[in-house]
């Protein structure tokens, strides 16, 4: 399979470099900044470019990876016939890419993308869609050779599970990042907790996360609650968030 990238970031560099594992060959890679588009052509052999006008009728398949603010403009520049084109947004319509092909689709995969951070591309999930159920078929043909973990599902769909992504992880790292700093500021290694917060992370296999709720929160120990609200007092937006968090967690584990 031939295969062209329009964007060079990091979603870009592990899907390019995934199917170059593969053995498909990566025809060419656009990004607005000719050295961008350099530093991941020249790790899947493919010809850099700068200039959507440059790109070539070669590729069987070319997947657009962009921000999604960015999406419809460098769609608007791209007509490939019957190629099949692909965009790689959790949150956008598979119909901003009906002007570029009769053959178009989304691939997208709910996972955080970090350039030089090694994935087991065989794990990822794919979430696809297609305009036709012929063209959705050939969007799981195409990426069955990179993960078995396929699944189908509409723009809808997409935009809840992305919306549970945010929570799950863009949130889950805002936390993690002010217990970091509360340990940094008391002097305490933060290196502590990361065993305590591997073995939360695979207690979401265990089924219900409502059922496994801990905590002052849970056990209604308002000793300790108030003995934090008092570390707190001094931060009053942590301590409102606090104070939101304990109150949620109350909620579901009563609901």
């Amino acid at each position: 399979m031939r295969i062209s990238f329009i964007g060079s970031g990091n979603v870009a560099t592990h899907l390019a470099l995934a199917m170059y594992s593969r053995g498909h060959v990566i025809e060419q890679v656009w990004s607005r900044s000719i050295d961008h588009a350099n530093l991941l052509a020249a790790r899947v052999e493919a010809k850099p470019i700068n200039k959507l006008s440059k790109l070539t009728d070669n590729a069987n398949v070319y997947i657009i990876a962009v921000s999604d603010d960015a999406l419809a403009d460098v769609a608007s520049n791209i007509q490939v016939k019957d190629a099949l084109v692909l965009h790689t947004s959790g949150a956008t319509s598979l119909d901003v890419l009906k002007s570029c092909s009769s053959r178009y689709g989304v691939l997208w995969s709910p996972q955080t993308f970090v350039r030089d951070v090694a994935l087991e591309y065989g794990q990822l999930p794919f979430c696809i869609e297609g305009n036709t159920a012929a063209t959705e078929d050939d969007i799981a043909e195409f990426i069955g050779m990179i993960s078995p973990h396929i699944y189908r599902t509409n723009l809808k769909q997409r935009l809840y599970l992305h919306l549970s992504a945010v929570f799950v992880n863009n949130f889950t790292n805002a936390l993690y990042a002010i217990g970091q700093q509360i340990c940094r500021d008391h002097k305490v290694p933060f290196e502590i907790l990361h065993p305590l917060v591997l073995t939360t992370a695979k207690k979401l296999q265990w089924g219900d996360v409502r059922y496994q709720l801990t905590g002052p929160a849970v056990r209604k120990d308002q000793k300790t609650i108030d003995a934090h609200r008092q570390l707190l007092a001094k931060d009053p937006e942590t301590l409102a968030l606090y104070d939101s968090l304990t109150a949620l967690i109350q909620k579901l584990k009563n609901g």
